[in-house]
């Protein structure tokens, strides 16, 4: 039987935690912010928890229980 495949693009975005909760990056931050106060920018800084609806499509990304850290 051959190695199952991490998604290598899923592995870089997306973080799972010991408890097993999954982290993402806020989005919006990356470009166009001069504009944004600062308190929206600390409101994006870090990482944020995924949705309940999104979190099994993101861990049939991770085969192994090696990433579920």
């Amino acid at each position: 039987m051959p190695k199952m495949k991490t998604n290598k693009a899923a592995a870089r975005r997306f973080k799972i935690t010991a408890t097993g909760k999954i982290l993402k990056r806020h989005a919006g931050k990356r470009h166009l912010n001069e504009w944004m106060s600062a308190k929206v920018k600390r409101r994006l800084k870090g990482w944020g928890a995924v949705d309940a609806v999104v979190q099994e499509h993101v861990l049939s990304m991770f085969p192994y229980k090696k990433y579920l850290r």
